[in-house]
């Protein structure tokens, strides 16, 4: 087990890089400011040190906000005013003091789309917690199947692969006239609600055409988990506490 200090005073700390692509400009990027508590919390349960993006964003940033909102990435929890983004900690539901037998037993939650996707890291056992892809993979709980799909890279990768603009053709088909500034006007706790919903044919045939109303997070992940269960022979599973 490595203390705090350990992880956070490495001699090549991933965040120097991660602001490069940032200022880049590929996409938009609103990084926010960081709870110390939360975010030394986060690092110390996940036992990840600053070399990695993971840790990075962890311990440098309360979460960075993608695409004007479209994207929620989690890190150290931007503090408790209303309407703050929760850290990896929080979403996570890590235990309250550190705790080395403890691991995310289905896989860590590092982000949400205001649709209800979810991308989320693999554990020691996909299989078994019904994900595909294999340990240390990033995964995506694709709101329009109600189900995970696995990314084929891991999540330093991931971070890379977002911060280049290339999200635009991953969410092809699901963004709609409007849906940027729809995003953008939303607070961390809200998504957006799609009826019909996004997984139907109608939806699918017109999205432009759906009726889109901003509602609790939970609501979004909350109403994809059940359909999902009753559509699938086994639910999502976790997809984050919120």
């Amino acid at each position: 087990m490595r203390g705090t200090d350990e992880l956070i005073n490495v001699d090549d700390p991933a965040w120097p890089e991660l602001q490069e692509l940032i200022a880049a400009g590929a996409v938009p990027v609103r990084v926010l400011p960081v709870d110390r508590g939360e975010s030394r919390r986060s690092l110390l349960q996940m036992q990840v040190t600053a070399r990695s993006a993971l840790g990075a964003v962890a311990l440098n940033s309360g979460g960075l906000v993608l695409d004007d909102g479209w994207v929620r990435v989690f890190g150290g929890g931007s503090g408790e005013v209303d309407g703050s983004l929760p850290s990896l900690a929080q979403v996570n539901a890590f235990p309250s003091d550190f705790d080395p037998a403890w691991h995310p037993a289905e896989g860590l939650v590092v982000g949400h789309d205001v649709l209800g996707g979810v991308f989320a890291l693999n554990g020691h056992d996909p299989e078994a917690a019904g994900r595909p892809g294999v340990p240390g993979q990033m995964t995506y709980f694709a709101p329009d199947t109600l189900e995970w799909e696995a990314m084929d890279m891991g999540h330093s990768l991931w971070m890379s692969w977002m911060l280049s603009g290339r999200m635009e053709k991953f969410y092809e088909g699901l963004r709609w006239p409007g849906w940027r500034e729809e995003a953008a006007s939303l607070p961390f706790s809200q998504g957006i609600s799609v009826i019909p919903f996004l997984w139907s044919q109608e939806a699918q045939a017109d999205l432009a055409a759906t009726s889109r109303r901003a509602v609790p997070m939970r609501e979004v992940l909350g109403v994809a988990a059940d359909f999902a269960q009753q559509m699938g022979p086994v639910g999502p599973g976790f997809l984050g506490a919120v």
